[in-house]
């Protein structure tokens, strides 16, 4: 019976932190509890307990005559987060190019091109999947597990602060497709590790200053 309503919580969970995560709920949505229990055919109760998970991870907030409403965006927690990841995402492409395969640099062709699709379909949050994916599949190459495992960390932080850069800096998006196929020529023609590092991070560090420029 414990299972079940485990379940039913885990369910409510996942249903109200895809929203929030695509941007259906955005920052000061009121989260309505009863109209959740209905869309899922729920009580009240797994709802709550899983609004009351998602306050825990700093997602929700309750607010006194509003009740629960999802956070407002950490502007500085953002910065601070894609910055410390465009270092490590430097270093790991960097020690992947010398190690990348053809066939990988294929599939970021493939991936940058599904992309560009979902950027033509206005699809923003397929857009940020398909983006980390490119970017999964050049770090694996780096050798380094710790590394690989801050990076992985590092975005997790991300989807913890619920933002999606090319969701608050859309111009991002077309640019960074553009860089994406240098980043695919530099690892190609194999350029010389700091080279591509410096690429790597400045690529990343082109979103931070857009967010910045955009206030």
């Amino acid at each position: 019976m414990e299972t079940k309503a485990k379940n039913k919580t885990q369910l409510a969970y996942e249903y109200i932190l895809a929203r929030i995560e695509s941007g259906t709920y955005g920052p000061g949505y009121r989260v309505v509890i009863d109209q959740i229990a209905r869309e899922l055919g729920l009580s009240s109760i797994p709802v709550r307990e899983a609004i009351r998970q998602l306050e825990a991870e700093g997602l929700v907030e309750f607010k006194p005559y509003a009740g629960a409403i999802v956070s407002t965006i950490n502007e500085k927690e953002y910065v601070e987060t894609l910055s410390v990841l465009a270092v490590l995402e430097g270093y790991a492409t960097a020690l992947s190019s010398t190690h990348v395969t053809k066939e990988a640099i294929e599939e970021l062709e493939r991936l940058n091109e599904q992309m560009g699709l979902a950027l033509e379909e206005l699809e923003l949050e397929r857009f940020s999947e398909l983006n980390y994916a490119f970017h999964s599949l050049i770090y694996s190459h780096c050798g380094n597990v710790y590394l690989e495992e801050q990076i992985k960390q590092t975005w997790q932080r991300m989807k913890r602060i619920r933002v999606y850069g090319f969701t608050l800096v859309p111009q991002r998006a077309k640019a960074s497709i553009e860089e994406h196929r240098k980043m695919i020529r530099l690892l190609r023609e194999q350029a010389p590790p700091h080279e591509v590092e410096q690429y790597a991070r400045q690529h990343k560090m082109n979103t931070v200053e857009a967010f910045l420029r955009r206030r």
